[in-house]
Order: C-alpha cells, then sequence, then structure tokens
C-alpha cells in the first residue's frame, strides 16, 4: 500500500475529478452527440469539419496562452487558486450543454471549446505543482500517481457513462440522448467534488504574493525574459524539442486510432471496448511505469515506452480482427500513460523550481501544438500509396527521431539527486 501525503492525495483526487471530462466528453460523448445531435440533419463532411475546427482552436488558444499563465502564476502565487477556477469553469461549461436543444451546433461548439480551454488550462497550474506536492526522489512514483488516479477515475466515469447511453431505461431514462445529457451535469459535478480536497489538501505552491493585476504584468515580463533566454537552459530547450517531436508520435496514435478502426472496418462498439480498454490497462500500467522510472530512470522508461509504440505502430499495419484491435488498444494503454508521466517527472527534475509554472506552460504549449507533424505525415503517404496500412508506419519516424534527440539531453548533478 503506498503511503501518500495528504497533499499528495488532494493533487491525484484533481486528476481522478478532471478526467471524466476528457475520456467521457472530449474521447466518447461528445463527438457522436455533435454529429447526431446538435447538428442533426447536417452532412456528416460539415460537422467533421466543425468538430476538427472547435479541436483545433481550442488547442491554439492554449498553446498560444499557456506559457503566459504559467509566468503569472509563478510571479503572484496564485497556482491553486488559477486551479480550481479553471476547474470551476470548465464544470460550469460541460453543465451548460446540457441545456443545448436539437440543431443548436453553434452553442454545442462554443461551450465545448471553452470547457475544453480550461481543462487544458487547468493542466497547466496542476502539472507545475508536482514540483512542490512530490516528496525529494519521488518525482517519478507522485507522477505515476497522478495518471493513475486520472486513468481509473475517468474509466470508471466513461462506464457510467457508456451504461446509462446503452441502458437508458435502467436509469429511468427516455432514451440515449437523455441519458447524454445527464452525462455532461455529471461530468461537471464529478469534476467539481473531487478538487475539492485540493484546496484543503494541498497547500499554495511557495511564491511571492502579490495582487492578481500587478501579476499579470510581471508575467508577461517573465514569459519575454525565458523566451530570450530559454536556449540558456540547454537541457530544458532540448528536452522539450525531444518531447515536442516523439510526444506528435504519441498524440497521433490517440487520435488517429478510432478513425483507423474505422477505415478498416471495426464497428463502433468495438472502437467503444477499445477506449475502455486503453483508460483500465493504464491503471496499473501507470504504476508501473512509476516503478519503472524509480529503478531505471525516467529517461530509460521513456525509451521503452517509444520502442513499444514502434511495435504498435507495425502491428497495426497487419492486423484484420476485432480481438488484435483491442491487443492493440491493450499495448497502448500500457505505454500511454507511461511515456506521458515520465515525460513529466524528468522535465521537473530539469526546471527552476521558482519557475515552474512558466516552463510548464511551454510544456503544455508544445504538448497542445502535437499532433501536428503525425497526421500531415500519414496523409501524404496515403496518398502517395493509396494504403492506410502503409501510412500507419510513417508514425515511427516521429518515434524515433524523438528518441535520438532525448539522448542528447543530459541531467545536472543536482537534478539527478
Amino acid at each position: 500500500m503506498l503511503n501518500l501525503s495528504r497533499k499528495v492525495k488532494g493533487w491525484a483526487l484533481y486528476y481522478w475529478g478532471n478526467h471524466a471530462f476528457t475520456t467521457a466528453i472530449i474521447t466518447v460523448f461528445f463527438p457522436i452527440f455533435f454529429k447526431d445531435y446538435w447538428n442533426h440533419g447536417v452532412d456528416a463532411s460539415v460537422s467533421t469539419f466543425r468538430l476538427g475546427l472547435a479541436n483545433s482552436g481550442a488547442s491554439l488558444i492554449v498553446a498560444l496562452s499557456a506559457p503566459i499563465l504559467g509566468a503569472i502564476a509563478d510571479k503572484g502565487g496564485h497556482k491553486k487558486r488559477f486551479l480550481i477556477s479553471t476547474a470551476f469553469l470548465g464544470a460550469l461549461m460541460a453543465f451548460a450543454l446540457h441545456f443545448v436543444g436539437l440543431g443548436q451546433w453553434q452553442w454545442a461548439m462554443a461551450f465545448y471549446m471553452a470547457g475544453s480551454v480550461f481543462y487544458w488550462w487547468g493542466n497547466v497550474f496542476g502539472d507545475s505543482m508536482l514540483v512542490s506536492v512530490a516528496e525529494p526522489g519521488k518525482f517519478d512514483m507522485t507522477s505515476a500517481i497522478g495518471y493513475f488516479s486520472g486513468y481509473l477515475g475517468g474509466g470508471l466515469f466513461l462506464v457510467l457513462g457508456v451504461l446509462m447511453s446503452l441502458k437508458p431505461h435502467l436509469f429511468g431514462l427516455a432514451d440515449a440522448a437523455a441519458a447524454v445529457k445527464v452525462i455532461l451535469m455529471l461530468t461537471a459535478g464529478w469534476w467539481l467534488l473531487f478538487s475539492i480536497p485540493l484546496w484543503f489538501w494541498v497547500p499554495e505552491p511557495p511564491g511571492e504574493r502579490e495582487n492578481v493585476t500587478v501579476s499579470v504584468a510581471r508575467g508577461f515580463k517573465q514569459l519575454a525574459e525565458t523566451f530570450r533566454h530559454v536556449r540558456s537552459y540547454k537541457p530544458v530547450f532540448m528536452f522539450l524539442i525531444a518531447y515536442w517531436v516523439y510526444i506528435d508520435g504519441v498524440n497521433t496514435v490517440i487520435q488517429m486510432a478510432v478513425d483507423y478502426g474505422k477505415a478498416i472496418g471495426f464497428g463502433t462498439s468495438d472502437l467503444i471496448l477499445a477506449v475502455l480498454l486503453v483508460q483500465f490497462v493504464g491503471v496499473p500500467a501507470a504504476l508501473m511505469f512509476g516503478r519503472i522510472g524509480e529503478r531505471i530512470g525516467p529517461k530509460h522508461g521513456i525509451f521503452l515506452g517509444l520502442a513499444v509504440y514502434v511495435f504498435v505502430s507495425v502491428f497495426a499495419a497487419f492486423m484484420h480482427t476485432a480481438w488484435q484491435f483491442y491487443l492493440l488498444a491493450a499495448m497502448v494503454g500500457l505505454v500511454q500513460g507511461g511515456v506521458q508521466l515520465l515525460s513529466r517527472s524528468y522535465y521537473a527534475r530539469l526546471v527552476p523550481k521558482e519557475r515552474a509554472g512558466e516552463f510548464f506552460g511551454f510544456y503544455n504549449m508544445l504538448g497542445e501544438f502535437a499532433a501536428i507533424i503525425g497526421p500531415v505525415l500519414i496523409g501524404t503517404v496515403s496518398v502517395m500509396t493509396g494504403s492506410p496500412r502503409i501510412s500507419i508506419l510513417s508514425v515511427i519516424v516521429l518515434f524515433a527521431v524523438g528518441a535520438a534527440l532525448l539522448t542528447r539531453v543530459k541531467l545536472d548533478a543536482a537534478a539527478k539527486a
């Protein structure tokens, strides 16, 4: 049994709560409901374009604003306050989706974009708090606990959501549409409920206390400084380049897996089951990778995860049956959280503690700008070869280049300690 401090428990429970938004809303129910209900009677290609525009717009807002918000939080000592504020606003947007009527895609798109922005903003502050909640020498395991909590909490909520949507009458609901509307409300409540322990159990990370308005101005100034001097933090700079390349491959697999499954003939039920499988395999795998990071170091753990992704890419090119798709999902579940959590804990070793929010703003910005190269690469190869199976192999380039760049990142003695 892990002996966790109250601050680690409170921090991890926030991820338990906010992952309901990403697993149930972003991954499963919003895309389906957006196409079938809020875009009712609209051509499928049009609704797909609108959804893509919503996702891209939210990602662009987060990517451009994340470093600024992190800098502001560092200067003003407001990480926890900002985190709780984004949780409240994100949950409010999920709640508002409940009241959007049939065919009202504009309102659905607006609330979804806003909710996504608040969700990712919260992760900027939550991720940067890792350096203050983790005990010395426990970055890997603490990061793993956060991912473990997120996978388990989000996965359990997704199970509830799938049951409600498939068997609405068991819950006293008229149909699947009514069930999804209730799921939207429950997502808001789940997110807020599990944010409460963070407010009471996690102290505000050390930082200079000042008025929020003043910290905004100083945050912009600090951001400008970091842009000028980030290259002087050579390990940070090199890691960010490597991370951007290989996480582009990871995010491409996440985003393209369901679409690829549809392209080669798998049904909706198979795809939903695969998403659930990724979540629940990811629960023990997160703790496993935390231990791997402690035993062999986070960098070697990342290399291990990227090697599995290379195998997954090759396996995907040759699979034909549903059970092979489930096996693929299980393999992704084994390493998806592991690569992410060890990247976060390794980066936490590299950044100056007093500027953690700002540097994690850059980290999250690159995460948002990821999945740009991969889809273009896959699309280009698909056009050139006429085969989606061959095109999926092209993502291997991102894992290989990212791993090669990561070998050039060196920790100094203090970070190793």
